[in-house]
């Protein structure tokens, strides 16, 4: 499975973006799809992550601006932003995991069998 990130640009802070990851296999395959971001000189971090199952979970940060979603028929997860910040700025990075959810480690970087090439996302102030 490949995964090819897009719909990153240049924003204003309370703009809106829709990031897309769409998979070169079946996306419905994957037990768990993701969106991880990485901003210069931190850790790559988890945004939002959901089963196939309907579980989910978002960075703390991005409650209530982010939402996380899929179309199977396009073998494609979303990741829609709104009211971004500037600390919102990173790369962001889709991520598919094989294995099936796991609360314990569904927010490591480990716990992911794939990963997109990433796309930039910059919020101006």
């Amino acid at each position: 499975v490949q995964l090819q990130a897009s719909g990153g640009g240049t924003v204003q802070t309370g703009g809106s973006l829709r990031l897309s990851c769409t998979a070169s296999g079946k996306i419905w395959d994957m037990n768990v799809l993701g969106w991880y971001r990485q901003a210069p000189g931190n850790q790559r971090e988890l945004v939002a992550v959901f089963s196939r199952g309907g579980s989910t979970r978002y960075n703390v940060s991005v409650k209530g601006r982010f939402t996380i979603s899929r179309d199977n028929a396009k073998n494609t997860a979303y990741l829609q932003m709104n009211n971004l910040k500037p600390e919102d700025t990173a790369v962001y990075y889709c991520a598919a995991r094989t294995s099936p959810w796991s609360t314990a480690v569904v927010g490591r970087v480990s716990a992911y069998d794939y990963w997109g090439q990433g796309t930039q996302v910059t919020v101006s102030s």
